[in-house]
């Protein structure tokens, strides 16, 4: 199978639990692939996490490349969708990986006496780092839910993401005067009941488009399932219309 073909195999993978099968065990030629695929799509959050955790950038990026490299060796490949979420597997491997850190840390000399211990920071409580790494997720979920929006957009369709952004930027703005200076932004006229109908519609499709992230990091979750994942990530009045359709659907 030729790379081309691999990539578009595992993007009609519907689930990130799926992905992590095929990284750990695929065929010859698709792990790389899978692998890759794994890294661009929690590379974010991660990142944000790290971050958060350690807040020095040479360690994040030591940490980051520790991640990187237990996966491509696969090192990772207990992760079982029996024993919970993916992001819990995720976050149990990175909080292992901080540890270490610290307690590395820890056991450099000092340059001065007890007394006048160096500056550093401590390790964060399991409290602290399980808020820490659903922030980070739930702001990777929502960028991820931006960029596609603004893909849709950039491939000719209707200025949802404009649309929406320009709201979110500007939550007092009048529909009025929203449409007015969004009529000179995208060069031509809209009026403000063509404003609030595209409004609606931009909020809809970000709704979907951000459930659906949601989705491909659980294995075949039930609409039960879903909407606690969504409370748990503070998620759920972005998604509720949406849910409740899929939920209709089902």
């Amino acid at each position: 199978m030729s790379n081309k073909s691999l990539t578009s195999h595992l993007s009609q993978i519907t689930t990130l639990w799926s992905v992590w099968r095929v990284a750990h065990g695929g065929p010859a030629g698709a792990v790389q692939a899978a692998q890759a695929r794994l890294l661009e799509r929690y590379g974010g959050a991660i990142r944000r996490y790290l971050q958060s955790a350690v807040r020095d950038p040479e360690a994040v990026e030591e940490l980051f490349q520790e991640f990187a490299l237990r996966l491509l060796r696969g090192s990772l490949g207990g992760a079982d969708p029996q024993r919970g979420r993916f992001r819990d597997f995720v976050k149990g491997v990175l909080f292992h990986l901080i540890a270490d850190h610290h307690k590395r840390r820890q056991r450099l000399p000092r340059n001065l006496p007890d007394k006048y211990p160096e500056p550093g920071i401590d390790p964060p409580s399991l409290a602290d780092s399980d808020r820490a790494f659903l922030a980070s997720w739930r702001d990777d979920l929502l960028a991820r839910s931006w960029a596609a929006l603004a893909e849709a957009e950039r491939r000719a369709g209707p200025p949802l993401y404009t649309v929406l952004r320009f709201r979110g930027d500007h939550p007092d703005l009048r529909s009025p005067d929203m449409a007015e200076r969004l009529a000179a932004k995208l060069g031509k006229p809209i009026s403000a009941v063509a404003l609030r109908q595209t409004l609606h519609r931009a909020r809809e499709k970000f709704a979907n488009l951000l459930l659906e992230e949601v989705v491909q990091s659980l294995d075949s979750p039930t609409v039960e399932q879903l909407e606690q994942e969504l409370i748990d990530l503070g998620l759920l009045e972005y998604c509720r219309a949406a849910l409740q359709q899929r939920q209709a659907k089902s």
